[in-house]
């Protein structure tokens, strides 16, 4: 592994954080309650900015401001094309701020500067625009009733959305979910992680300047026990859209129960397979599950962190991505040269750095990797493991780190079972030139997607989302428009009809 921490030799923007108080009913103000939290960054565990803390008296406000917009605000009641014209509006704005916004998801996250110039941010704004060009062309259908009745259906938007984002992918999760709902003409509380709150207050300002009404779009920094929880279980909130940890989408769903029996979807953890046998291209498939493994350090929900390579092939497989992974560059994210950033926070690197320790413990075998390379910071090794068996709690649990586990095995229905002895079921890789067995095992494995010979193939026509206790519901595609959507039907009497 290199490390890239030394003198830096790249150019570091220089950040002006515009925005750290909450965006409540189109404003930017204090928490209720006067309190601030510190937001830090993962580079070196310094403080950026101290963000205002939202909680219970802060999301009643935003749910307020949220419904007043629903019940008599212009959103809902405009045409669908006059929605999309300010998504666009909004779109465009994101992609004239984009080393920007940027930088504030490398501060507060880790994650590679340049790869949120070329994919994090335009990302966002090309999903305002494929939502966007849904935004007139949400229409029920007419039914065929078996009396004489005229019936027919509406789409409907749900009301107010409250959507929980993760600090993983910043701009990426506020753009999955606040973008089907803008088309779809609901208003919404966001409540970005905090870990991660730079970027979301952003996108508010930008929502405002681009002419989304007030009330529409709010932003309420804070934590999960207590902005997290009052929204999950407000009773004026229509809808919850969550993504996060497994055990926080269990409170989220209870609290929703307990509540008004609001629906929510859960996009949660994921310890996804990827499946290699004998006839692939080792090199290729070394490099991409490499890429499964270790981008964005790991701290991706669909990580492909349990490797069943073949037999055949395993040795030589194991042997090139050693190679590969010792050749990691890790390092300050703001340097083009750097693989891999810093773990998020202190938490989230104690976490990653422990469950390293319980896989040796288990009696795994460590081939490269396992320690923090940094002084300060939050960087730890590319980490793979050999002999992992199935019961381990590193083939089990979800780590959100740079960690692999490699494991063998003989035959198609083998590796299948293995795939599937998980709780989750997010997605899964398979890597092969076999088109039966491609079939197969796509067709057995349960998980949400399954790449075959690609992985991280995202795409806004793409729906994503789990089964199992990865969650239910989709983000992307018109699945994801559909959830923020209630179908009515409205039926009347025919009298006279010549036909039904």
């Amino acid at each position: 592994m290199a490390a890239a921490n030394g003198a830096k030799g790249f150019e570091v923007p220089e950040l002006d954080i515009k925005f750290t108080k909450l965006f409540i009913n189109g404003q930017f103000v204090d928490a209720a309650s006067g309190k601030t939290f510190e937001t830090r960054d993962p580079r070196t565990g310094e403080v950026i900015a101290k963000i205002a803390e939202g909680d219970k008296a802060d999301i009643d406000l935003a749910v307020k401001a949220a419904r007043e917009a629903f019940d008599n605000g212009p959103w809902p009641r405009m045409p669908g094309c006059a929605r999309a014209r300010i998504m666009h509006r909004f779109a465009d704005l994101v992609d004239q701020h984009v080393e920007e916004l940027a930088a504030l998801d490398t501060v507060d996250a880790g994650k590679l500067f340049l790869m949120g110039k070329m994919m994090d941010i335009p990302g966002g704004a090309n999903l305002l625009r494929y939502y966007a060009g849904a935004a007139d062309k949400i229409h029920g259908e007419t039914l065929k009733m078996a009396r004489p009745l005229h019936g027919y259906t509406l789409k409907e938007p749900v009301g107010v959305v409250g959507h929980i984002v993760p600090w993983n992918y910043p701009t990426t999760m506020f753009f999955f979910k606040v973008s089907p709902a803008l088309a779809a003409g609901c208003t919404m509380v966001v409540k970005p992680a905090e870990q991660t709150p730079l970027s979301a207050l952003f996108y508010a300002h930008l929502a405002k300047e681009a002419g989304i009404p007030d009330g529409v779009l709010n932003v309420v920094p804070g934590f999960g026990p207590t902005a997290g929880a009052a929204m999950a279980s407000h009773m004026d909130v229509d809808k919850i859209s969550f993504t996060g940890s497994t055990e926080v989408g269990r409170l989220v769903m209870q609290a929703a129960a307990m509540s008004n029996l609001k629906p929510v979807s859960l996009e949660l953890g994921g310890k996804s397979p990827v499946i290699v046998f004998d006839d692939a291209d080792v090199d290729m498939a070394v490099n991409l599950v490499n890429m499964a493994t270790y981008m964005n350090k790991g701290e991706i929900c669909v990580a492909g962190t349990r490797i069943y390579v073949q037999e055949g092939i395993y040795d030589a497989f194991v042997k090139k991505s050693v190679e590969l992974a010792k050749k990691s560059v890790v390092g300050d994210p703001f340097n083009p040269n750097v693989h891999q950033g810093p773990q998020v926070d202190k938490d989230q690197y104690e976490k990653v750095l422990k469950y390293i320790d319980v896989g040796k413990s288990e009696g795994a075998t460590l081939l490269t990797g396992g320690k923090p390379c940094s002084d300060k910071g939050y960087y730890i090794e590319p980490t793979i493991f050999t002999n992992v068996t199935d019961d381990m709690a590193i083939a089990q649990e979800e780590i959100f780190g740079p960690v692999m586990a490699l494991m063998k095995f003989k035959t198609v229905e083998e590796v299948i079972q293995k795939a599937n002895s998980t709780r989750y079921g997010l997605a899964a890789g398979v890597v092969t030139k076999n088109i039966d067995t491609m079939n197969t095992v796509s067709r057995s494995v349960r998980s949400g997607v399954v790449w075959v010979n690609c992985y991280f193939a995202f795409d806004p026509d793409a729906p994503f989302g789990g089964c199992k206790m990865s969650g239910f519901g989709k983000d992307m595609g018109t699945d994801a428009l559909e959830k923020y959507l209630h179908t009515k039907t409205v039926v009347t009497p025919l009298y006279n009809t010549p036909w039904l």
